[in-house]
């Protein structure tokens, strides 16, 4: 597990190299995220007592709220899920049940687990794949035993039991010569050196379509999974894949790790884990906010958050893993709230997200900021993706700051859609160079403030066109 131990102001520093301002909104969330630390040491009957303060961010999109809130989880690898309240609808209406937000966690802190588990088994892993790897590129004849009726039946029968297909029974034994032994010994060399990283080879995967089959929605969200229950009485299919070595010694690891692994203490270690560190996300809750219309729409949304009211308090549900309990789960609220206002959510609701933070309209100098300070900014990924067409592209800071001033200029004029716009912004003012480039002569570009205004700025400057173009 990623360090949890980090201090407040650390987590701060953590999420400025990614997100531009919003220093409230940091804080809170650090704070927050610090508290779950602090938690874990007390004694267990008062860990039972203190439960997680909510937050409830609000402010208009693309300002950072999503953002915050997922670098958030993975400053700890913790279990993170992003719901929009907007997919969900009161019971007994056709739509998306609240409960699945949690299951969804708990598949997110199982894969967490898995991956955590296999880097503890991939050295015996490797060796196991690298053995089977010498015996699919230097194959053998397999034995054959004679066995009467009776035994094959039986033989199928226990086979069916294991889960395993009878097909792929009793063809272990192989009839090894010492051609073939000499074989396998130079192979093996060869393989251990990297001499063989790309030579094809056949192996056999479990199929993927078999696995889709068994996925109804409406079992899921009872907690039932379909795929689990055919597994434990039909055998699994497998499929023949032609893949070069290196990706093929990668399946073979996997399908060793998993025999490898104890299932029942990862799925134990992962539901302890999403009801201790699992965050929820919920995205455009301001849009089940009701208002002063009372129309046919607004009984659904009112039952949307008496639905998710319970889930936020902490209760029980019911996953494939087993009972897992949403009490001490850190759920993040989040809206744009611009036709409503937080009040206007039910009162029991309200009272679960304590703690308000609003971050602040994107200005001018955020956007240079966004820009350029973050680690991976968007000029250093344009820079980058033009670059693989051995075109260096460089901006000046005077286009740099045209960019922000169009960004802040547009988004007052119409719609407010926060940094997003910069990715509209960008894609217009490169589209030509992103178009000609494989075709180009030219290895340098510079984009100066004259390149931004010629492209950009006149399409800003009417509102008209700013609509519908930027």
């Amino acid at each position: 597990m990623a360090d949890n131990t980090k201090t407040p102001k650390q987590i701060v520093e953590t999420l400025d190299q990614y997100i531009v301002g919003q220093s409230e909104a940091k804080k809170a969330v650090a704070v927050a995220l610090r508290n779950r630390y602090r938690r874990m040491q007390l004694s267990a009957d008062m860990q039972e007592e203190i439960s997680p303060k909510n937050l409830l961010m609000i402010g208009p999109t693309g300002v950072g709220k999503t953002e915050i809130a997922r670098r958030l989880a993975k400053i700890v690898n913790a279990p993170f899920v992003k719901v929009e309240a907007t997919k969900f609808t009161e019971v007994g209406y056709v739509g998306g049940d609240v409960e699945s937000m949690v299951r969804d966690l708990v598949e997110n802190a199982v894969q967490l687990e898995k991956n955590e588990a296999y880097k503890g088994v991939r050295a015996q892993a490797e060796r196991e794949a690298n053995n089977e790897l010498v015996k699919l590129l230097v194959p053998a004849e397999k034995k054959q035993k004679r066995q009467n009726d009776m035994q094959n039946l039986m033989n199928m029968f226990a086979a069916f039991q294991n889960g395993e297909n009878p097909a792929n029974q009793n063809n272990d034994e192989e009839n090894l010569t010492d051609d073939i032994k000499e074989k396998r010994m130079s192979t093996s060399e060869k393989l251990r050196d990297g001499l063989l990283e790309n030579n094809e080879v056949e192996i056999e995967i479990e199929d993927p379509t078999q696995k889709m089959a068994g996925q109804n929605p409406m079992l899921n969200q009872m907690g039932i999974d379909l795929n689990d229950t055919l597994s434990s009485i039909m055998p699994k299919k497998m499929i023949k894949q032609t893949v070069p070595v290196h990706e093929a010694r990668e399946i073979l690891i996997r399908q060793a790790s998993e025999k490898l692994i104890n299932q029942a203490d990862l799925y134990h270690n992962a539901t302890k884990r999403a009801e201790n560190s699992g965050i929820i996300f919920i995205d455009e809750i301001d849009k089940i906010a009701g208002t002063n219309k009372q129309n046919s729409g607004e009984v659904s949304r009112e039952g949307v958050q008496r639905d998710i009211l319970p889930i936020v308090e902490g209760s029980q549900v019911n996953t494939k893993y087993g009972p897992v309990n949403t009490d001490h789960m850190l759920f993040i609220g989040s809206g744009a709230f611009a036709e409503s206002k937080p009040s206007d959510l039910i009162p029991e609701l309200q009272g679960r997200f304590p703690i308000r933070v609003e971050l602040n309209d994107l200005t001018k100098d955020d956007f240079v900021k966004i820009l350029t300070e973050p680690t991976n900014s968007l000029i250093k990924q344009y820079t980058a993706l033009i670059g693989t067409d051995n075109i260096k592209i460089t901006f000046t800071i005077e286009a740099i700051e045209k960019i922000a001033e169009i960004a802040t200029e547009v988004n007052h004029n119409t719609d407010n859609i926060g940094a997003r716009r910069l990715h509209t912004i960008l894609e217009k003012l490169l589209e030509d160079i992103l178009y000609e480039g494989p075709d180009m002569q030219m290895g340098d570009i510079t984009i100066n403030e004259k390149y931004v205004d010629d492209k950009v700025g006149k399409l800003a400057g009417n509102k008209d066109l700013s609509r519908y173009i930027l």
